[in-house]
């Protein structure tokens, strides 16, 4: 992280910027910002800011209050070099609350320091202090089972309606990238006709290195509309299965049947797993922890109402077994100990309104493990009855939340590629030591479509709504219109939360109005 500049030595690099000029003008000299701007883990002073150049260069970043930069107010410099892949990323301090940040991103040849490149600007709204209209969208899974960029069809639209609500964060809740899932140049469409993806040679098979992890990120980068929203709305990024591979635990040897067919030169998912965690800290706007360089976890507040704790359900799991265990273990862990203790402690220390719990996985659905041989459990639930398993862990945490008092809390997630709304109640569970709360899922943002998958009666979920592909149709490509996000808006007047269900048409599909306890 490189230090602040003060707001004299902002003007004046900005200053020698603007003045320098190369003795031959070399177009093909001018380092470019290769794949657009992204900020992130927006607060009320302060965000994350990222970018990306396409050779050695520094990075100067200047901020302001005004799309003129007339008022420039701080910044930093970063050095994009090879060992990041040319990314930078860097944390804007000292920033004013609700207010509208423009950010300014422009190159410096290393190698020529008189050779700039042009710039580009950025925006976001930094948390309010006092209460104000609140707004956020969320969705997960973006480029699976093969369907990448058709630019035919306007790439990833879906992105495009999302930056239309104007929120002001996106909440990408998982499956950022699927490292495993190639893309090829054409697939054939039950109709008869192709959808045809944009192509790129780390994308053609399943990522194994560090080169081929990054170039996922970089693929959904090329898309128009995601570039677009990208510069304008900040991202809270977490991460589920397919930023590695499909349905991963820590230290699982990759021998099932799908990853024969993959084939994984390497026998451990952690070999997979250390390349794939650089590689997507390195192209999310996210916080960095110098205590855990890896941890995705962590708490964002974004004003009096609304405080979000984006979880990680897949680091600290144990084995995806037949997770039926009838008393706590290292096998039944699924937040594992140290997160599940900081958000009990941050739940807890939470003054805001709303308490959104951003999670990977959904806690009610049934979602199978190994597919090919129908065993295992991937996520919390595995069927009806009381807590077995990971079930125990989510039930203490449900038992905390309702022993402690702490009211508003909602859960917010994706993974199974169709949107519903589901309702806990004690009154209708097996396990009945807690509150009653809601759990929205969206997504997918740009993948193949499945679902429904089955409720576990464990903490008493009802099926409110559901909208997801005709009995017997399934993987369907985004063109079939089975895309989907959420909308939150909370209002600041009366603290009041709408959540929203829509599609990628921007249809509102089903709304709900909460009151705050």
């Amino acid at each position: 992280m490189s230090p602040p500049l003060t707001r004299r030595r902002v003007l004046a690099t900005a200053a020698a910027l603007t003045l320098a000029r190369p003795a031959i003008s070399r177009a093909a000299d001018r380092p470019a910002l290769s794949h657009g701007l992204q900020s992130g883990d927006v607060s009320g002073d302060g965000a994350v800011v990222w970018a990306r150049a396409d050779r050695p260069s520094r990075a100067v970043i200047a901020w302001a209050t005004t799309e003129s930069f007339r008022d420039i107010r701080g910044g930093v410099f970063v050095d994009a070099l090879p060992e990041s892949d040319l990314t930078v990323k860097t944390a804007l301090q000292g920033l004013p609350p609700d207010q509208d940040i423009h950010y300014r991103v422009r190159l410096q040849n290393l190698a020529e320091p008189t050779i700039l490149g042009e710039p580009i600007t950025g925006r976001f709204r930094s948390a309010p202090a006092l209460a104000r209209d609140v707004s956020f969208c969320w969705s997960g899974d973006t480029a699976g089972q093969g369907w990448g960029i058709d630019e035919s069809r306007g790439g990833m639209t879906i992105y495009a309606a999302i930056a239309r609500n104007r929120p002001d964060f996106f909440l990408h809740s998982g499956d950022t990238i699927y490292a495993d899932g190639p893309i090829q140049a054409e697939v054939r469409l039950p109709d008869g006709g192709l959808w045809r993806n944009l192509v790129t040679e780390e994308k053609a098979k399943p990522a194994e290195t560090l080169s081929e992890f990054r170039g996922a990120y970089k693929y959904n980068l090329l898309d128009r509309n995601v570039l677009a929203m990208n510069r304008e709305i900040p991202i809270l990024a977490q991460w589920d299965d397919h930023e590695v591979t499909n349905n991963w635990w820590p230290g699982e040897r990759l021998t099932r049947a799908e990853h024969r067919r993959k084939g994984y030169a390497d026998a451990n998912s952690l070999v997979l797993a250390a390349r794939a965690t650089r590689a997507f800290h390195e192209y999310m706007p996210m916080r960095f922890e110098p205590a855990e360089p890896g941890r995705v976890y962590r708490r964002v507040s974004y004003g009096p109402h609304l405080d979000l704790f984006l979880l990680d359900m897949r680091s600290y799991r144990g084995p995806n077994g037949a997770n039926d265990e009838t008393e706590p273990s290292a096998r039944t862990q699924f937040l594992g100990p140290a997160q599940l203790a900081w958000l009990k402690r941050a739940l807890k220390a939470s003054r805001a309104t709303w308490k959104a719990i951003a999670a990977d996985m959904p806690l009610g659905l049934v979602v199978t493990y190994d597919t090919d041989a129908r065993f295992g459990s991937e996520g919390v639930a595995q069927g009806d009855g009381p807590p077995l398993g990971r079930e125990l862990e989510i039930a203490d945490l449900l038992r905390f939340i309702r022993d402690q008092d702490i009211r508003n809390t909602v859960w917010f997630t994706a993974d199974v590629h169709y949107t519903a709304a589901h309702h806990y109640d004690p009154s209708r569970a097996r396990f009945q030591e807690f509150a009653p709360f809601w759990e929205f899922v969206s997504g997918p943002l740009h993948a193949g479509t499945f679902g429904p998958a089955a409720l576990d009666d464990t903490f008493g979920p009802q099926l409110r709504f559901v909208k997801a592909p005709p009995a017997g149709r399934q993987n369907l490509s985004p063109a079939e219109g089975y895309q989907f996000f959420g909308h939150v808006a909370i209002a600041g007047a009366t603290g009041q939360m709408t959540v929203t269900l829509k599609d990628a048409a921007d249809t509102d599909l089903w709304r709900t109005v909460l009151d705050p306890a």
